[in-house]
């Protein structure tokens, strides 16, 4: 097994650490630059985009024809990575959820003129993308085959009524991925649906207030009363809907590790460089043996994370599914963020827990993380039917499809 890089795909590695060097870091330093919600200005987001663009770093997950850099999962993997070390960093390359997994899924999923149509704006960074899923009590969470929300075929065209929550990013979306229920055949009952923000019949009822920090357009709550999509919006086919939802959250799921293992590999720099020149009863941070410690276990944990990852990712460059080995990853690497920005603010003191570092956002990101795109809890339970199901085979090697 050979984890090097190919020279094509370090390169890119590289040039996206420079990148992220002389021109995210700077403007995440500056909270001048920062939105009220805490995340990037969008008319600051707009210039190092444009220079992301010209420096060939832009939409690594589209295709080559659509404006993106077609790349496989193996390089999203080492290039998300190195762009995930900035709060802003993903953002400037066009790689940051929803968008992403949204891509990837019209990549995969579109006809050519739906490519045309609601692809190419969103790899071009013209308008943002939502993904409808997630519903309140008593319609699906993590489990879709509760979801409520009808579309009632009338003709050539569906006809929505439900409700939808916490889908991030709705306030600024343009373009939606909808899935509804369109049937009540458990396997075929549900159909993923493209629609516009300026279509009559729905509306944000409230962007739900969190922990923070927050996405571009938030997290949102819908209504939908008369939404009209026509038949040529449905992605795949009618009933296809849980399908399109398992290409799109597999690979959404890692790309999240992705970017977290930079954030908590961000997360140990900040606490090195403090540890390295602060003194305490006359001996410094860094040569005391539980700071050490402290600060070798979650080098040992990114380190397993990044293993899991890459190997998921070469799972699904192959064709196989690695359901699994998503499922282990999305877990581990929550877990990981969340301990590598504890262990950087306790070893930071005060100066972590302030808004003079990155730190505290970091942490209340990561408590997010293992909620997001399936709770920890529900990873397990997944792993847990996978060892049932195969056995002594749940640790085979090679790449079953």
């Amino acid at each position: 097994m050979d984890f090097t890089l190919p020279p094509e795909f370090e390169d890119i590695r590289k040039r996206t650490r420079a990148f992220v060097d002389e021109h995210v870091l700077p403007l995440e330093a500056d909270r001048k630059n920062w939105d009220a919600h805490e995340n990037i200005r969008l008319d600051v987001l707009a210039g190092v985009q444009a220079k992301a663009k010209k420096a060939g770093l832009w939409a690594p997950q589209s295709p080559k024809d659509y404006g993106g850099m077609g790349l496989p999962m193996v390089a999203w993997a080492a290039m998300y990575e190195e762009a995930g070390r900035s709060i802003f960093g993903a953002l400037a390359f066009n790689c940051m959820a929803p968008d992403d997994g949204n891509m990837n899924l019209l990549a995969k999923t579109g006809t050519p003129a739906q490519k045309d149509k609601w692809l190419r704006p969103i790899v071009a960074g013209q308008v943002r993308s939502a993904f409808a899923m997630t519903e309140p009590h008593p319609g699906g969470g993590s489990d879709p085959s509760m979801i409520e929300t009808r579309a009632v075929k009338k003709g050539d065209r569906y006809v929505v009524s439900g409700r939808k929550w916490f889908i991030t990013g709705a306030e600024g979306a343009a373009h939606f991925i909808l899935i509804a229920r369109t049937s009540d055949d458990p396997r075929k009952g549900l159909t993923a649906l493209l629609y516009h923000k300026d279509q009559p019949g729905w509306r944000i009822t409230r962007r739900i207030p969190i922990m923070g920090p927050q996405e571009h357009g938030g997290h949102c709550e819908l209504e939908f009363d008369g939404l009209e999509i026509p038949r040529e919006n449905v992605l795949l086919a009618e009933g296809d809907g849980l399908k399109a939802t398992q290409i799109r959250l597999g690979p959404a799921r890692l790309t999240h590790c992705m970017r977290w293992l930079g954030l908590a590999k961000r997360c140990m720099e900040i606490a090195q460089e403090y540890v390295v020149r602060r003194e305490g009863f006359g001996v410094k941070l860094a040569d005391r043996e539980s700071v050490q410690i402290k600060l070798g276990e979650v080098a040992h944990q990114i380190q397993i994370g990044r293993l899991l990852t890459m190997h998921a990712a070469w799972m699904l460059d192959q064709g196989g599914r690695a359901r699994k080995e998503v499922s282990m990853a999305k877990v581990h690497v929550a877990d990981t963020l969340h301990k590598a920005a504890d262990v950087a603010i306790q070893l930071n003191g005060a100066r972590g827990y302030s808004k003079d570092t990155i730190l505290e956002w970091v942490y209340r990101a990561a408590r997010a993380a293992r909620l997001v795109d399936g709770a920890t809890e529900v990873h397990m339970m997944v792993l847990a039917k996978f060892m049932r199901a195969e056995g002594r085979d749940f640790w085979a090697w090679g790449n079953r499809l």
